[in-house]
């Protein structure tokens, strides 16, 4: 480091300082300006020439400024890492702000990310197409239902027991009222359709990574509060004279009439209440297992997605 001009004795004092320097490392952070400082003024004491002192204010200065994360003296804290969209309100939040993106401009106008398909089929529903969503999708809500119902005391996912956003029951009788009222032949999900198919990874999740089967959860039954009660609207008006099924609605606690905006209120408590259920949940989880939850959306949109296909299949 030094130029061949400088002699061994300078060289000597030098390496002095430097030891000197380290040890003066080991003072606690608040002192290292008075380190430095202390250590020039003992520099130009010892005879050192300028330019050597100023090598060794260089290399403290380094030493008081690089290093690994470990909070000793002579060393930066690692910064902290930035926290995601929407974590200071919550997990779900989280969730949701991930969700949004994944929908185009069209859908969610202020949030939406995805981009527009390039062709997109008429809308154009039937009934036996509608039959079929609500028979797979029967086969999804009762596999969520099932693994809720059967969890141990102990296990997070007892805590999703009667939330009241449970559907399997308000399907079972919607598919038999529209088999009685059209006529409609009774519709059996084959094993590798998209409702068994969906049910299969649930139950795998559930079982082995259950933030990513929380993931499903919240999507499924929160996306059904909203867009999934637009286009059951948009389905009854095309082919059920108008009628809004028990899928769709979410009957008062005490089971007794509700106008249209309780019923609002009633929806709005019961997601409030399963939210919170969720952020609690996930307060156990490390960053690593959050992300990982996020990260599963897509192919929650992914498997939902095949399901709605079937509201505009025609029976053979």
């Amino acid at each position: 480091i030094f130029s061949s001009t400088l002699d061994y004795s300078i060289l000597k004092r030098a390496r002095e300082m430097s030891a000197s320097m380290s040890m003066s490392m080991s003072m606690s952070s608040s002192r290292r300006s008075f380190v430095v400082r202390s250590s020039s003024s003992s520099s130009r004491r010892r005879g050192l020439s300028r330019s050597e002192r100023s090598w060794i204010s260089q290399r403290a200065s380094s030493s008081s400024t690089t290093g690994s994360s470990t909070g000793e003296p002579g060393t930066l804290e690692e910064p902290k890492a930035r926290p995601r969209p929407g974590e200071k309100k919550g997990f779900v939040e989280e969730m949701r702000i991930v969700a949004m993106k994944l929908h185009t401009r069209e859908q969610a106008p202020k949030e939406g990310q995805a981009e527009m398909p390039k062709e997109r089929p008429k809308f154009a529903p039937t009934r036996d197409g509608y039959l079929a969503f609500l028979s797979e999708s029967k086969e999804v809500y009762d596999t969520m239902e099932t693994i809720m119902a059967n969890a141990d005391a102990d296990s997070a996912f007892a805590r999703f027991q009667g939330t009241g956003l449970e559907r399997g029951d308000a399907l079972a009788r919607d598919i038999d009222a529209m088999m009685s009222k059209y006529d409609l032949a009774k519709y059996e999900p084959s094993e590798d359709g998209p409702g068994r198919t969906y049910a299969k990874l649930l139950r795998e999740l559930a079982e082995k990574d259950p933030p990513a089967f929380i993931c499903h959860y919240y999507n499924v039954y929160f996306a059904h509060t909203a867009g999934g009660r637009m286009i059951g609207k948009m389905v009854s008006d095309k082919c059920l004279e108008g009628e809004t099924l028990a899928f769709y609605q979410y009957p008062a606690a005490d089971g007794g009439e509700q106008t249209e905006e309780e019923e609002k209120e009633r929806m709005k408590e019961l997601l409030g209440d399963v939210k919170a259920t969720i952020d609690d949940v996930a307060t156990g989880w490390t960053r690593d297992e959050k992300d990982h939850c996020l990260e599963e959306t897509s192919k929650s949109f992914e498997y939902s997605g095949k399901l709605l296909k079937c509201i505009m299949t025609t029976s053979s």
